[in-house]
This record gives structure tokens, C-alpha cells and sequence, in this order.
């Protein structure tokens, strides 16, 4: 089984970090840009897209800066892997912009970048960051 590499993409976003941490870090916040349908029982996330599901575990949070999402198993045990959500803010020019951090294979990674480039476009439409 091949391993999976870390990597980070960084989307300037025109909004304020409180908004964009309500659509970063919430069930309904997720599902207008991030999955079809998002939902939450506790610290586990349910994300569906078309025929997917995948399950993940809220990791870490940080008020108004960051979520991490942890993938688990059907065990509900945690995977070695996890997608970041960090919002950014330039301290002089007020600048915001959302670093993500995920994994993808070694030969998954433009695709995987682009998919994020796709949702992040979605997400910029739905706070009219546009």
C-alpha cells in the first residue's frame, strides 16, 4: 500500500475570520461547500458526497482559527491521516486567507489540489469572497 504525502495550499479569502470559521468548523457551515451532506454526532463528522461516505474525528479546534479533522476506520479509531482547516490573518495588512492541510497519494496530489481549488471557489461564492 503506498503512503500518502502531506502537502498545503493556501487560498486568499476576502472575509472576516469569524465568518469564515462558522463555514470551517460547523455541520451546516461544511455542507454548503465542503460536502453534499454534512453531519455530527458528538466529535464524529459524517461527510457524504455523491455516492461517498467518509467519517472523520473533530481532533482539534481553536476558536476563530482552526478545526482538524482526523479520518478513522470503521472502528471509529483513528487513521494516520487528517485534513486542517487554518484561517490566516496578516497582522498588518488584515489580510485573510485558509491553509489546508492534506494528504494525498505521491500521483494524487494536482488532483487533490485541484479539488480543493473547486470547493474553496464554492466556498468563496457562498461568503461572496468573490
Amino acid at each position: 500500500m503506498s503512503l500518502k504525502v502531506r502537502y498545503e495550499i493556501e487560498f486568499p479569502i476576502n472575509s472576516s475570520p469569524q465568518l469564515l470559521y462558522q463555514y470551517i468548523s460547523t455541520p451546516s457551515g461544511l455542507q454548503e461547500w465542503f460536502a453534499d451532506i454534512v453531519n455530527s454526532r458528538g466529535e464524529f463528522f459524517t461527510f457524504e458526497w455523491d455516492d461517498t461516505e467518509e467519517h472523520a474525528r473533530l481532533a482539534s479546534k481553536k476558536s476563530g482559527e482552526k478545526v482538524k479533522f482526523k479520518w478513522i476506520d470503521e472502528n471509529k479509531k483513528d487513521t494516520e491521516y487528517f485534513f486542517e482547516l487554518r484561517i490566516l490573518e496578516d497582522e498588518i495588512t488584515k489580510d485573510v486567507s485558509l491553509m489546508v492541510v492534506d494528504f494525498a497519494l505521491e500521483d494524487e496530489i494536482d488532483e487533490s489540489r485541484q479539488l480543493w481549488e473547486n470547493q474553496v471557489s464554492d466556498l468563496k461564492h457562498v461568503i461572496g469572497s468573490v
